[in-house]
């Protein structure tokens, strides 16, 4: 049976004397498609848009409005100022094969998170662990090198969830969490599904199926949502649509914001941008109100530095890289750089893509010309994030809270300058909430100044939905897509 029921076969329904009843599946579009399936292995957002919250869980996770709620975990203590947690389980959990979910694999996840062959992508997460113990079957000892009063934060991303060792090895294809819903199947290239698990441990959701759908080119988002093939597209790739949708009473329109700091990355090691001179002037080359405009139709908030700008703690460092072509061909000359040609690596979103032409065409007014190449998701992962093979690319950063990937030295865009790397220390060994916001105002400071990437923009993120569509997410505290409140009304 057809799983939607439009607004005028619903009135049939009602002239019929038939009450309408509300779908019990959703089908959802999403534009990048998961390179893999295990959030604990692998820096791609789209996994996380699929499973965080919906297939896996941790200990804690993030509430809509980015509050750190109790998940796996029922609640924890903290002991010696910060240096132990110790969780207390949830009973009766199960995974979705079957298997008993106990302190031992807690145990397993964060031993295996932080071990020394460890492929998660934020290995920095775990870094403070000193040990994990299982105490009984659902209490947990987590002790730290050093107090930190951030760890139930930490426990909360994608990369910290909770999984299973008879399963762990084959999560990229065929994830077994304890979430609400479990894997139903993958079509490459198409779609993913999930079905509601039947023995899941807390509310069972409203849903019984969700189905991912991999659309990445923008018309063809709009055509989907016109035609009803798609119920939702939480993260729309569209935004040139959005006031058309929006003035049809089919659809509502979600417009609120993300962790995603969009920035020209640069690569500090790469000559000529090793040379400050050189990244300040690229940064001065572009109009941020051009790239928003023209690449996301007003969507967005300019940036000066890699941090949210609805944080307590922001610091507006965009005066530091204004545009200013004469400034920038200035300091090209003090830096005597002439006749640069620079490689532009762009990923597949429209924000790259569209941000990155007007950013070629801005950079050649004052000299610098681009050689481009539109990269598929999984070439710029191997390629530019994990290879470190670029010049220049365009990317939003949407992990919450990540400044400190400026501290790390294999980051790619390769900054971790010893001052800075100092900082983010002393930030972890910090728990007063007035010195860490010090802390945090001087981060920012010193990578605007430094000119490390060009900051661009805050992600908005818009959304668009069948208008009886309740409980998807407005904004995005992480990036996810969490179904467990989502629901059809009359």
């Amino acid at each position: 049976m057809f799983h939607r029921m439009t607004s005028s076969v619903a009135a049939l329904a009602l002239m019929a004397g038939t009450a309408w009843a509300a779908p019990d599946a959703i089908t959802l579009g999403m534009v990048l498609e998961p390179p893999n399936l295990d959030p604990t292995a692998g820096a791609a957002a789209a996994t996380d848009e699929v499973v965080y919250a919906n297939v896996f869980e941790g200990l804690t996770r993030f509430g809509s409005d980015g509050a750190i709620l109790p998940a796996l975990a029922s609640s924890w203590d903290v002991e010696e100022d910060g240096k132990v947690y110790v969780f207390h389980l949830h009973p009766g959990v199960k995974f979705h094969d079957g298997a008993d979910f106990t302190a031992e694999d807690v145990v397993f996840s964060l031993d295996r998170a932080r071990a020394a062959d460890s492929t998660n992508a934020q290995k920095v997460l775990f870094e403070g662990i000193e040990s994990v113990e299982a105490v009984d079957p659902e209490t947990v000892r987590v002790t730290l090198r050093a107090p930190d009063g951030n760890f139930p934060f930490k426990m909360a991303w994608g990369d910290a969830v909770m999984v299973d060792a008879a399963s762990a090895s084959d999560l990229a294809t065929k994830p077994v969490g304890t979430g609400p819903f479990q894997f139903g199947n993958w079509v490459q290239g198409d779609r993913i599904v999930l079905n509601a698990f039947d023995g899941y441990w807390g509310e069972k959701p409203a849903l019984k199926t969700a189905t991912f759908r991999i659309i990445s080119d923008p018309t063809a988002a709009f055509a989907a949502m016109m035609a009803g093939d798609v119920d939702a597209f939480p993260n729309y790739p569209a935004p040139e649509t959005l006031a058309q949708l929006q003035a049809d009473p089919r659809f509502k329109v979600l417009v609120g914001t993300t962790e995603g700091e969009t920035i020209l990355a640069m690569n500090n090691t790469q000559p000529p941008l090793d040379n400050a001179k050189v990244r300040e002037a690229i940064a001065h080359a572009i109009n941020r109100e051009d790239i928003v405009q023209g690449a996301m139709f007003g969507y967005g908030t300019p940036i000066g530095s890699h941090f949210a700008p609805h944080h307590p703690d922001y610091v507006d460092e965009t005066g530091k890289s204004a545009y200013d072509p004469e400034a920038s061909k200035a300091l090209l000359a003090e830096a005597g750089v002439s006749d640069l040609t620079l490689r532009l690596a762009l990923p597949p979103p429209p924000y790259a893509r569209r941000g990155g032409e007007i950013i070629a065409a801005e950079l050649r007014e004052v000299g610098i010309q681009t050689e481009i190449t539109n990269m598929e998701w999984a070439q710029w992962l191997e390629t530019v994030f994990k290879g470190g093979d670029f010049d220049l690319t365009v990317i939003s950063h949407t992990e919450p809270m990540d400044i400190d990937i400026y501290a790390r030295p294999d980051y790619y865009f390769h900054y971790a300058k010893p001052e800075f790397v100092a900082l983010m220390d002393q930030l972890k060994a910090t728990t007063d909430p007035a010195a860490r916001s010090d802390l945090l105002k001087q981060a920012q400071d010193m990578i605007a100044d430094d000119h490390v990437n060009a900051f661009l923009f805050q992600l908005a993120k818009t959304g668009v939905a069948n208008a009886k569509i309740e409980g998807l997410w407005e904004n995005a505290p992480t990036q996810a897509n969490d179904l467990t409140k989502v629901h059809w009304i009359d």
